[in-house]
C-alpha cells in the first residue's frame, strides 16, 4: 500500500522509537541500568524459559480440545518470542518505571531472541530451518542499537534545549506504534489464505488476555516480595520487558523459520492478536500500576 510498511515499519518506524528513546534518556540512567544484573536475568529466564514452557504445559490440556491445531501451535510460536524492541519501553516509560532497565532487555532480549527462539521452536515444534542469524542480526543493530546510540550522542549537544522544552517523547512514541499495529493487521486480514473458525478464534483472544493477566500478576508478585532487591520503578519494567513479545521480530523469523508450510497464515494470527493485545492491556493499566508505584515510592 501508499504507506510502504516493509521500509516504513521494518526500518523507520522501530529506528524512530530507539532514536527517540535515546534522545529523551539520560545518559547515567542508562549506564546504572547496565549494571543491575539481577533484574536482567530475572527478565530473560522468565521470557526465554519460564514463558515457553509454561505455554507448552497448558497446551498439553488444551490438545484435547477442538480448537484448531494450528492456533494452538501458533500460542506456542508467542511463547517462544523474545521480548519486544518496542511496546514494553513505551509503556514503562507512561508508568515513570525504569525505563534504562526495559531499553536494555527489549535490545538485550531481542538480541538473545534470535539464537535461542529458532531453538525454543525446533524444540517445542520440531520445525527445523537455516535462519540467516547474520542478517537478522545485522537489521537488529542498526533499528535499536544504532538509533539509540545516535539520540545519546545528539542528546549531550542539545541536552539544554531538551529540559527546556521537555518535548512529547511518549506520544511521538505511541503514535508510531499505533502505526504499527495498523499495517501488521492490516497485513493479515488482507491474506486470502486464512481459513479461521469463529469458536478457535474467540477461545485464542480470551486465551491470550488471560495467559497475560496472570503472568503480569505473577511477575507483580515474585518482583514486589520482601527479599526481591527491586524498586517499585524496577518492577514496573519487569511487568512489561517479562511478559510482552516481540511482532517485528516474530513475524519475519516466523516467515524464516516456516518457510513454505500452507499453515503459516494461521500459526501467525496468536502472534499478530497477542501484540495488539499487550499494548491495550497495558494501556489500560497505566493509570492503575502508575498509582501503585506513586503510592509505593511515598
Amino acid at each position: 500500500g501508499p504507506l510502504k510498511p516493509e521500509i516504513t515499519i521494518t526500518y523507520i518506524a522501530v529506528s524512530a522509537i530507539f532514536f527517540n528513546s535515546g534522545l529523551s534518556l539520560k545518559t547515567e540512567e542508562l549506564t546504572s541500568a547496565l549494571m543491575h544484573v539481577k533484574l536482567h536475568i530475572f527478565v530473560q529466564i522468565f521470557t526465554l524459559v519460564f514463558f515457553p514452557t509454561a505455554i507448552w504445559l497448558f497446551l498439553q490440556l488444551l490438545s484435547i480440545t477442538p480448537i484448531n491445531e494450528w492456533l494452538l501451535k501458533g500460542l506456542q510460536t508467542v511463547g517462544c518470542m523474545p521480548p519486544p524492541v518496542s511496546s514494553a519501553v513505551i509503556l514503562t516509560k507512561a508508568v515513570g518505571g525504569n525505563e534504562a532497565a526495559a531499553i536494555f532487555n527489549s535490545a538485550f532480549g531481542s538480541f538473545l531472541g534470535i539464537v535461542i527462539t529458532p531453538l525454543l521452536l525446533l524444540l517445542f515444534l520440531g520445525s527445523s530451518s537455516s535462519v540467516p542469524f547474520t542478517s537478522i542480526f545485522s537489521q537488529l543493530f542498526m533499528t535499536v542499537v544504532v538509533p539509540l546510540i545516535i539520540g545519546q550522542i545528539v542528546r549531550r549537544y542539545i541536552k539544554d534545549w531538551l529540559e527546556r522544552k521537555k518535548p512529547p517523547f511518549g506520544a511521538i512514541s505511541s503514535c508510531v506504534l499505533l502505526m504499527i499495529i495498523y499495517t501488521t493487521f492490516c497485513d493479515t486480514f488482507a491474506n486470502p489464505n486464512i481459513d479461521l473458525d469463529k469458536f478457535s478464534l474467540i477461545i485464542i483472544v480470551f486465551i491470550i488476555f488471560s495467559v497475560q493477566l496472570s503472568f503480569m500478576f505473577l511477575t507483580f508478585l515474585f518482583s514486589t516480595r520482601h527479599n526481591s532487591g527491586f524498586t517499585a520503578a524496577d518492577t514496573v519494567a519487569i511487568i512489561f520487558c517479562s511478559t510482552h513479545k516481540s511482532l517485528t521480530l516474530g513475524i519475519p523469523m516466523l516467515k524464516i523459520v516456516f518457510a513454505g508450510y500452507e499453515h503459516l497464515s494461521l500459526i501467525s494470527v496468536p502472534l499478530l492478536i497477542y501484540h495488539p493485545a499487550q499494548i491495550l492491556l497495558g494501556s489500560l493499566l497505566v493509570p492503575t500500576i502508575k498509582s501503585w508505584m506513586v503510592s509505593r515510592q511515598k
